[in-house]
């Protein structure tokens, strides 16, 4: 299943590599985002789900999913980005409550708390990314002064779906869009019945055919309001929550087999400190084979870069 690791000097040379670029990691997670100039057309944006899509050979696959629940890293994003077009097509506002998020519904809102101070804000999801395996989302810059880790650049976070808000939203978004592509209802005028000359009174009376046009078009002039679902107002609020120490690991890779994570922590030994964690999903036994804890977020990134350049594409940086 994965290649067999190369030599101990040579995962070394990449790692000077790695160091040697480091500064430019976080340029180019931005730089894979979707520029647009600017344009008084983008509006509130829309409901989006969006099909499988691949970005540096990976693929996303989104979907919605109102039990999400992730530890990770998050970075953020806002100068050069601010005003363009986000994925669901609004205007992005670097001081709004927003996030971007590789693969839940946009619009959906999600809690972030840092894991560090524990401080805790709600954002609104309305765009893609970051894509890289070492983030897990990426938040306005307001978000990152709010959190408290907009100088640091990232942060050790817990993302959670809400799923009453997310629901909430995504009900009022169909709605709107629903109203708004309507066709427009067909003039119409009422039925109005006069007497000829010679016409008896009590034939027109008794006109079933003019009685059913006339209750037709009452039927049809009938407009039924029915409530629309409120719209979760986010107004910045910070809480601040109770968190447990937490450490930041590279994950090489999971396995249903022992036998495979094994023999994978065999090839990784040289890197440093590797284990096999056991856990269990949905009824099913996973083994991790993980290495770290890391001391930083860049330790980390550089070895999950040595990591996919050796042909494991599964790695990525996770915190527990």
């Amino acid at each position: 299943m994965n290649r067999l690791f190369v030599l101990p000097t040579i995962a070394l040379g990449l790692l000077g590599l790695v160091l040697a670029g480091c500064a430019e990691t976080e340029l180019a997670v931005h730089a894979a985002k979707q520029l647009r100039a600017p344009s008084s057309k983008f509006g509130a944006g829309t409901y989006k789900v969006g099909e499988p899509y691949q970005v540096d050979g990976i693929w996303y696959y989104p979907k919605p999913d109102f039990s999400y629940r992730e530890t990770g890293i998050a970075s953020w994003y806002g100068p050069g980005f601010d005003g363009r077009r986000t994925a669901n097509g609004e205007r992005y506002d670097q001081m709004a409550m927003t996030a971007a998020h590789r693969t839940l519904p946009m619009p959906s809102i999600v809690r972030v708390t840092n894991l560090d101070n524990g401080r805790s804000i709600k954002v609104r999801i309305n765009d893609r990314g970051p894509f890289s395996n070492g983030r897990i989302i990426d938040l306005s810059q307001r978000g990152a002064d709010l959190l408290g880790f907009r100088q640091k650049g990232t942060a050790k976070v817990l993302v959670e779906i809400i799923e009453d808000e997310s629901r909430q939203l995504a009900a009022a978004s169909l709605t709107e869009e629903a109203a708004a592509s309507s066709p427009a209802p067909a003039p119409r005028q009422a039925v109005t019945i006069e007497t000829l000359p010679g016409t008896p009174v009590a034939t027109q009376a008794t006109n079933p055919a003019a009685s059913q046009t006339a209750a037709v078009v009452a039927r049809r002039t009938t407009t039924v309001l029915r409530p629309q679902p409120p719209t979760p107002v986010l107004d910045g609020t910070v809480t601040t929550l109770p968190v447990l120490p937490t450490k930041i690991f590279v994950q090489a890779g999971s396995f249903t087999r022992v036998d495979n994570a094994l023999r994978l922590r065999a090839r990784l030994s040289q890197l440093g400190n590797v284990h096999v964690a056991e856990t269990v999903i949905d009824e099913r036994r996973y083994f991790r084979v993980r290495l770290g804890p890391m001391a930083t977020v860049g330790a980390a990134d550089e070895l999950l870069a040595v990591l996919l350049g050796n042909g494991h594409a599964d790695a990525r940086v996770v915190v527990d």
